[in-house]
């Protein structure tokens, strides 16, 4: 008798769906303020005020005492985004403490996909690039990373119904692909190492673990010991949106027994992400976006100037060639290898879709730019419109595709949402075999 085949995209629990719902409506209102933040950001630089942009972008403010006069566009970088990394620092780990990923089983493909759909970007990168020299090969890491607030976006834009489960692997493979992102930048992209006040992190780093472990709420004890792990942070030359992700995975995901356990609600992390998600979303990333997006073109010949920079090429390639074929092969890779199969309903059409959606690589892409080459120079300018390019061609092409689909995806919502027994509970997520 044939063993029966593991279905890939099954659905998960109704708690952790209904969750994971939550948080992409919290991300598609994200998503539509960080398209609005990136076209005000590149109307202003192409306007005949440009010459404003980019003063206010280069504005220093901060005490030069702590090293932190920095720009408005650094403080957007290293401030801002360490907010959004620290509830990717809280996402992650709920996911594989408390959320259906726990299961080795289906944490397997989002964690395989996420890597297949770094390691293939960058090598298309490196292959275009190869001869470019002049210090190329440092944007490697540029087109490896996914904005689930921007895919999220465009899933809104274009109305379509994607399944909990294509939802849930997209929004997993984006935390997965955001937490190796941010392990690249502290690896590859730190100089100068102070290995004294990298020490000294970990003080208020522990200090803020004891704090949350004992379940200290308080904004006044544990604000003061984030901001000083960031600026230590910063001080060691690591990128201080590390230390956004280290003060994440402090905070514990279960309740702790005196408080009830796992079946008294949820735990700390789910409550600071309920409190933070929408400050990270609707604030810190828009107006990081809004600092970083703002290239001035110069034009048409300046497009066409960027557009043939080999940069440019390996990014949009990396984005839109090397993002799909890197999710959706090794997926396919998955299913062949292994006993799993598409579960019904679903086509590898699907998969290819939202593959060429996970190659939207904003807020991160922005991010690593600056760091290979450093923020306002024209090869930095050139990464902007790369990954801007990139994008819109693989939300475009995702678009299509996912359109084609959408009269399955409302016949698999409905069955999804259908609640005859009014319990609040779909009746799938509670008729299983």
């Amino acid at each position: 008798m044939t063993e029966p085949r593991m279905p890939l995209f099954s659905r998960g629990s109704w708690p952790e769906t209904d969750r994971i719902a939550r948080i992409l409506r919290k991300e598609t209102v994200g998503g539509a303020l960080l398209l609005v933040a990136t076209v005000v950001a590149l109307v202003w630089a192409n306007s005949g005020w440009s010459d404003s942009y980019h003063s206010l972008m280069n504005t220093r403010v901060g005490p030069s005492a702590l090293h932190l006069d920095l720009t408005l566009s650094t403080w957007a970088a290293d401030g801002l985004l360490a907010i959004f990394f620290f509830v990717v620092g809280l996402e992650l780990k709920r996911e594989f403490v408390a959320g259906d990923l726990r299961d080795r089983s289906r944490a397997a493909l989002p964690i395989a996909a996420a890597v297949g759909g770094m390691a293939v970007p960058a090598l298309i990168f490196v292959l275009v690039n190869l001869r470019t020299g002049d210090g190329a090969l440092l944007g490697w890491a540029i087109p490896t990373a996914t904005d689930i607030a921007f895919a999220v976006a465009v899933l809104a834009v274009i109305s379509t119904h994607l399944p909990a489960a294509l939802r849930t692997f997209l929004l997993t493979l984006a935390v997965v692909d955001d937490l190796l992102a941010v392990t690249v930048i502290a690896v590859f992209y730190t100089d100068d190492l102070n290995f004294v006040a990298l020490g000294l992190t970990l003080i208020p780093l522990a200090l803020f673990a004891i704090a949350v472990q004992k379940r200290i709420r308080s904004w006044w004890i544990l604000i003061p010991l984030a901001v000083v792990t960031w600026v230590l942070m910063h001080e060691s030359g690591v990128h201080a949106t590390v230390a956004g992700v280290l003060l994440g995975f402090t905070v514990p995901v279960v309740r702790s027994r005196a408080a009830g356990g796992p079946e008294a609600g949820p735990g700390l992390a789910e409550h600071f992400e309920h409190k933070i998600r929408p400050i990270s979303a609707g604030v810190a990333v828009p107006l990081f976006a809004f600092c970083a997006a703002g290239v001035t073109v110069g034009g048409l010949t300046g497009l066409a100037s960027a557009l043939t920079d080999p940069i440019a090429i390996g990014i949009i390639a990396g984005l839109v060639v090397g993002k799909t074929i890197g999710i959706f092969g090794t997926t396919y890779l998955v299913s062949r290898f292994t006993k799993a199969t598409l579960d019904a309903g679903l086509k590898w059409l699907d998969v290819l879709g939202v593959a060429m959606l996970a190659g939207i690589g904003f807020t991160v892409s922005l991010l690593i730019g600056d760091l290979a080459f450093g923020a306002g120079s024209e090869r930095d300018d050139h990464v902007k419109v790369g990954v801007l390019a990139g994008s819109l061609i693989a939300a475009t092409l995702a678009s299509v595709i996912l359109r084609t689909r959408n009269k399955a995806y409302r016949d698999i919502e409905t069955l999804e949402t259908r609640d005859d027994d009014h319990d609040g509970i779909p009746d799938v997520y509670q008729n299983r075999d």
